[in-house]
């Protein structure tokens, strides 16, 4: 078990710049919802880079499932000649010759045979095209084709290509039973099967405090009962021990709920396949905390040998009694870090 990081101070006692994780103490009075979306993506907004909508597909094509992207490229590439289908029709039956021996009446689908033809430079078999303006479409889809087909292999192997890990959390975090007092938690798993190792996690917390009777909101990066695992095979249970030198010492849900508090979470992980450290982040509000429960096993039946966990139940938890973990513990004391009220 490595040794636990120190819980930082909140940034109007110690002045540190980073304590509020650099959102700056303006934007964070100001800001009246949630920091980081449960997804991972900031809860904001920058106005006046304009709508940079290649920039945007062109994430959005990279972040999107593989269904969606494939379903996605399919349909444009479709669109994109079915729209060269038109032209072509247009031109009337003249425009097209050879396409007798194709055996197709639909006029709409011989001009597509012969677009998908030429876009995709794969050839036209008999078919050709006659007069100035079905020639000069022909040479309009013969620039944009090639062009688009390398543009969609291009986003297609950057998606193979970029380093990412994906990370499962549990969908509530808790306040369970801990050595004798409470913790806060949250499990987390790899679910991906490539192989993540030196994982390391932080765990920021966000909410408002009474100091010399002004509310203000504070950040404290919280103490963790381990803040990292070489191995990251099945799953892990992040716990910040509540004791008396924890922000949270004392907490109760009505508090919590008062102090509009906001969990941060950051996990990076040493991505073996393509050698690099990727990120991931997450957040929990104090409506998405729940009370008197502890995780239920995760652990399933397996090979003779071999333990294995089943991910579906990484959410699941049971009760452990009304008021086992709403009151606060004898451990907590009546201290609190910096003699603030969260409240």
């Amino acid at each position: 078990m490595t040794s636990p990081t120190k819980s930082a101070a909140p940034f109007h006692d110690d002045g540190n710049e980073q304590s509020d994780l650099g959102f700056g103490k303006v934007v964070v009075e100001a800001v009246r919802g949630r920091f980081i979306n449960r997804d991972g993506t900031a809860n904001s907004h920058k106005y006046g880079l304009g709508a940079q909508r290649a920039m945007r597909l062109y994430l959005g094509a990279l972040n999107t499932t593989w269904p969606s992207f494939i379903a996605w490229m399919v349909g444009i590439l479709l669109l994109v000649n079915g729209f060269f289908a038109l032209a072509y029709s247009a031109l009337g039956a003249g425009a097209l010759h050879g396409t007798e021996q194709m055996r197709i009446d639909d006029p709409f689908l011989r001009s597509f045979t012969f677009s998908v033809g030429v876009f995709t430079t794969t050839g036209t078999g008999a078919m050709y095209a006659v007069g100035t303006t079905a020639n000069w479409l022909v040479d309009l889809e013969s620039f944009v084709g090639p062009i688009m087909l390398v543009a969609a292999f291009g986003v297609m192997i950057a998606r193979m290509t970029r380093p990412r890990m994906r990370i499962g959390f549990s969908e509530s975090a808790i306040i369970a039973p801990y050595e004798g007092g409470r913790g806060f938690m949250f499990r987390t798993t790899n679910l991906s099967l490539n192989e993540l190792s030196d994982v390391h996690a932080r765990v920021n917390l966000s909410w408002y405090e009474d100091i010399g009777g002004l509310r203000e909101r504070n950040f404290h990066e919280l103490e963790l009962e381990r803040s990292s695992v070489e191995l990251f095979n099945l799953h892990w249970t992040v716990v910040h021990p509540i004791t008396a030198t924890s922000p949270l010492a004392g907490i109760t849900p009505e508090k919590l709920a008062a102090a509009q508090a906001e969990f941060i979470i950051f996990v990076n992980a040493f991505e073996e396949t393509f050698n690099t450290r990727v990120t991931t982040r997450t957040s929990y509000t104090w409506e998405e905390v729940r009370w008197d429960v502890k995780f239920a096993s995760i652990f399933a039946n397996g090979p003779d040998g071999v333990v294995a966990i089943d991910v579906e139940r990484l959410s699941r938890t049971e009760p452990v009694g009304e008021g086992a973990t709403r009151n606060p513990a004898p451990i907590e004391g009546s201290a609190h870090v910096a003699g603030a009220d969260p409240h």
